[in-house]
């Protein structure tokens, strides 16, 4: 038994042919003799008196555009009762320009029950202002069932407000396969103005799922802006290879908005060359946002003429990210000049990254006056940078309260160093526990030295734990080293001492020495200092010499002492004498008394 295969062994077996060029014009040609066949024999049946003949021959020669020709059959229809070819005669003279005299056959028609020429007497009507008439007339036709009629009601209602009995008319026209009405449901739907039940009382689907499925339909149908918000809808859901379909499908109909997503997802794929394709193509048809990715891209590859004359496109288009991202591009060129200038053509249309970024740039000139207003324009348009600038700025002035409300304001939209701020002021309050909240934000956003300070919060409150003996086993980490040691991790040094010192205290020596390493190589002296402790306890006091130096030139009084006492025991009593001295001078108090002790009994010696 043959089964059939795919499309290339049909073709190649011979068992499915494709039509030739003249087989095509066969075919048109028999279409062609078929219509004037039909033709002849609509005539002759015409002149014989055949009502229905003159209206289907009048409307053969309408779509022809052989109007004298349809006129005369038509009148002749319609005289004889024919509502259809009333219909056609209101057309034909509504395209002769004639638009009172088509509207009086059209209402002859549609009081007759024609549908469609309800539906053209309604548009009439509201083509001239009146809505009431027009409404009457489209509510005829669209009850009929005629969904053109269904299709401009609804736009009627719309226009006039009417919500529900403008997406009520809408779904009839979707219903019924109108694409453009299936298309403005799904918009009406997605922002989320659709009933929650449908009409019959039954639970209807999501307003965001129902959107979805009429995008689908009218996308299906050639709707390039629904292929367009449907591969949207999918793209965000992480459907990227549907996406970049529907994408597709309406960027090749001319959608420069689709021409540019495509781009984007071509470009997230490492596909760059033909992201850029698509990018021009959308910039060619005047999409600024592909124009901006133009620009962007050849400024990655240093191409800098080449993105500046995108970035203009850009603006030339109306996106003010392009005035933005050209004066990014002068910026890093240190072209402050007209990076301000691009800056303030942005920031004077609403870019509030523009504004933020002006104020940046006016504060650097040492314009404070000037970037206040630029940072505060930005702020209350929402940008969270500019509410912590603000901050950065009242407190540089000392007006503390004033810088805690942008603070406060940075840190409940997410900014990271705003809550740390935020958590530090309520400790200088005495608040420890608001403290602890802002903190905790900070630290979990990423910031070291909030993840720092909050250890320190909780280590404070930290019953003391017993000392650890030899052999024991050591107790599981607290909160507050775990904060310790996510600082540390970050590299905050005091952190990396505090993680050391208890690691120290569980009797985890090389724990320990790791950390305090760490800590002393990015140039903490307390790191160095107890680094060298730990050294001289294991026995390495030539290497523990080394960190003690190394922090006694940072300024650590003990590390002072501690070079003198290895000096007076070694007998070097002059380098031991001003260790002595340095440590006096460095402190702290008790150190600087035992090193003047130490640096007299010295001296005495060196006398004697």
């Amino acid at each position: 038994m043959d089964v059939m295969g795919d499309m290339v062994n049909l073709f190649g077996t011979g068992r499915f042919a494709q039509l030739s060029g003249q087989e095509e014009s066969a075919d048109e040609a028999q279409e062609a003799a078929d219509e004037a066949a039909e033709e002849v024999r609509r005539r002759l049946a015409a002149d014989a008196g055949d009502v229905e003949a003159m209206s289907v021959l009048g409307a053969m020669l309408l779509r022809r555009g052989d109007f004298d020709g349809a006129e005369s059959h038509l009148r002749a229809a319609t005289a004889a009762g024919d509502r259809a070819a009333a219909n056609n005669l209101g057309v034909l003279l509504h395209q002769r320009g004639y638009a009172d005299d088509a509207a009086g056959w059209w209402r002859i028609a549609a009081v007759a029950g024609s549908a469609a020429a309800a539906h053209a007497l309604g548009r009439h009507f509201r083509e001239r202002g009146d809505e009431p008439a027009a409404e009457y007339w489209l509510c005829q036709s669209a009850e009929q069932g005629h969904v053109l009629g269904a299709y401009a009601l609804a736009d009627l209602l719309e226009h006039r407000g009417d919500g529900a009995g403008a997406e009520r008319w809408m779904r009839a026209a979707a219903e019924r396969g109108h694409r453009e009405a299936a298309y403005r449901l799904a918009r009406t739907l997605d922002r989320g103005a659709g009933p929650d039940r449908d009409g019959g009382g039954r639970a209807a689907l999501p307003a965001a799922d129902e959107a979805e499925q009429w995008y689908r339909q009218a996308a299906a149908r050639g709707h390039r802006r629904a292929a367009l918000h449907l591969g949207t809808i999918l793209e965000r859901r992480g459907e990227l290879k549907e996406a970049g379909r529907w994408y597709l499908t309406s960027a090749k109909d001319g959608e420069a908005r689709a021409a540019c997503a495509l781009g984007f997802l071509l470009r997230d794929a490492g596909d760059t060359e033909s992201a850029a394709v698509w990018w021009l193509r959308a910039a060619q048809d005047g999409d600024g946002n592909a124009a901006n990715a133009l620009g962007a891209l050849h400024a990655e590859r240093g191409e800098t003429q080449t993105a500046e004359r995108w970035y203009r496109a850009a603006m030339d288009a109306g996106d003010d990210n392009g005035a933005y991202n050209l004066a990014l591009l002068c910026a890093e060129q240190g072209r402050t000049t007209q990076a301000e200038q691009w800056y303030r053509r942005a920031a004077y249309a609403g870019h509030r990254e523009a504004s933020n970024a002006l104020a940046i740039l006016l504060l650097r000139g040492g314009d404070e006056t000037g970037a206040e207003p630029w940072f505060s324009k930005a702020a209350e348009a929402g940008s969270v940078d500019a509410a912590f600038n603000l901050g950065i700025l009242h407190a540089g002035r000392g007006e503390d309260r004033a810088a805690l409300r942008w603070y406060e304001g940075a840190a409940a939209a997410g900014h990271t160093e705003a809550a740390l701020q935020v958590g530090m002021a309520r400790l200088r309050d005495g608040d420890e526990r608001e403290a602890e909240r802002f903190l905790r934000c900070a630290a979990g956003g990423g910031s070291a030295e909030a993840a720092y300070r909050l250890a320190t919060v909780l280590d404070a409150r930290r019953p003391p734990e017993p000392a650890h003996e030899l052999g024991e086993t050591a107790q599981e980490k607290s909160e507050c080293e775990e904060w310790y040691e996510r600082a540390a991790s970050q590299g905050h040094r005091r952190a990396q001492v505090r993680v050391g010192m208890l690691a120290a205290a569980r009797g985890d020596v090389v724990e320990a020495a790791r950390w305090y390493r760490e800590a002393a190589e990015a140039g903490s002296r307390n790191g160095a200092f107890n680094l060298g402790l730990l050294l001289a306890r294991e026995g390495s006091e030539p290497e523990a010499v080394v960190w003690w130096r190394r922090a006694a030139d940072a300024g650590h009084g003990r590390a002072a002492l501690r070079l003198a006492l290895v000096c007076a025991r070694r007998g070097e009593l002059a380098e031991g004498q001003r260790w002595a001295d340095r440590a006096v001078t460095l402190g702290p108090t008790e150190v600087g008394e035992r090193a003047a002790r130490l640096r007299d009994a010295l001296r005495q010696e060196l006398s004697a």
